[in-house]
């Protein structure tokens, strides 16, 4: 069994590597920067508490969730630090962050000014911490004239209910071999930054990729790190990261259910695949409805250091390999990470699926167990 668990199915996660990461990237970055730890969504699927407090330990200074719910887990498991929720919250929902010591994101003069009704309407007792959103070309959220920020600034520094804790903006193609966007990000940024005669603690235009590939454009002191925390790249195959970075996750199952699959016989739904002549076919238990995406069937896992094809479709609990010889229940099988002297990355798996190493880690769901090594 992996781990004693009645399911011969985890995501073990080393948080070695992940400190390995983190340290990396701050001894890149002029002294004195800080780092905020990107956990949304799971952690990226590596789990939400067990990461926030290993980022700690390593160094990070705070996290960023994408959604309050997510900061207020942190909460609820003691993390009492800088929590930055990056999406937009609700007004209504603006009291309970103020409560906790949650920062909170604000991307409009509009919005600001129905926080603040909202604050006064029902006396808060302790001020909302905000971090001012820049759009200077992502076209998500933010404040795109200068003019309007400026009044926003005025606005948090005039009214007890607030504390102008920080700033920020994010890249839209910073992962991209190709400058001429980024730059004029870049130059966007600088606009805002120049039009503040003091900064507040927390300035932060740097992501995952800017942190790999910009850093001599890094006018902030803090980054934020992501998906580049785990290990992975951010452009996925498109530029190679300069940092030594270790992928965190490897996804592993065992053999449950072993036979000897005749020439001619078929396996799966729709009878998709058909053996061409004798072989042995291994049943592992994982499937899409553990984030083991569907369109993965014809890929390959590795079984004793041995690239094997998925056999028919990846079914919704479990799927099917072929085998160059038998091997007993409880083999184990990794579907991605290393074994032997192969492996298989998140990029591999993005790359079958016709999508991006993010969709393929936040996928992996709760019903796979998650294990940390230290």
């Amino acid at each position: 069994m992996i781990s004693g668990r009645l399911r011969n199915t985890e995501y073990v996660i080393n948080l070695r590597a992940l400190r390995n990461n983190i340290q990396a990237q701050r001894a890149a970055l002029p002294a004195g920067s800080k780092i905020l730890a990107v956990v949304k969504a799971n952690a990226y699927g590596h789990g939400l508490v067990p990461v926030a407090q290993a980022a700690l330990r390593a160094g990070a200074t705070g996290m960023c969730v994408a959604i309050l719910d997510e900061a207020l887990e942190l909460r609820d498991s003691g993390l009492d630090i800088v929590t930055l929720v990056l999406g937009i919250t609700p007004v209504e929902e603006a009291n309970v962050a103020a409560e906790a010591g949650v920062s909170l994101t604000v991307g409009s003069l509009d919005w600001l000014t129905k926080y603040h009704q909202f604050a006064r309407q029902f006396n808060w007792k302790k001020p909302l911490k905000v971090h001012l959103a820049v759009d200077t070309g992502m076209g998500r959220i933010g404040f795109t004239n200068v003019a309007e920020f400026d009044q926003a600034v005025k606005l948090l520094r005039s009214y007890p209910e607030f504390e102008f804790e920080g700033m920020f903006t994010h890249f839209a193609t910073a992962d991209s071999a190709d400058d001429t966007y980024f730059n004029h990000q870049y130059d966007r940024w600088e606009e805002f930054i120049n039009s503040l005669d003091e900064l507040p603690p927390f300035t932060h235009m740097a992501n995952s990729a800017t942190g790999l590939w910009h850093r001599d454009k890094i006018t902030a002191n803090t980054v934020r790190m992501g998906i580049s925390m785990f290990g992975y790249n951010p452009s996925g195959k498109e530029l190679r990261a300069d940092l030594k970075l270790q992928p965190v996750g490897t996804l592993r199952t065992a053999i449950c259910f072993i036979k000897k699959l005749k020439a001619g016989e078929s396996v799966s739904y729709g009878a998709t695949y058909t053996a061409k002549k004798d072989e042995w076919l291994a049943t592992v238990p994982i499937g899409y409805a553990d984030g083991y995406p569907r369109c993965m069937t014809g890929f390959k896992v590795l079984v004793d250091g041995q690239f094997c094809p998925i056999a028919g479709r990846v079914c919704m609990d479990q799927m099917m390999i072929r085998l160059p010889k038998y091997y007993p229940v409880d083999t184990p099988v990794v579907l991605m990470g290393k074994s032997g002297n192969n492996e298989i990355t998140a990029e591999d798996m993005a790359e079958q699926a016709n999508t991006i190493n993010y969709e393929i880690l936040t996928n992996f769901n709760n019903r796979i167990h998650r294990s940390y090594h230290y």
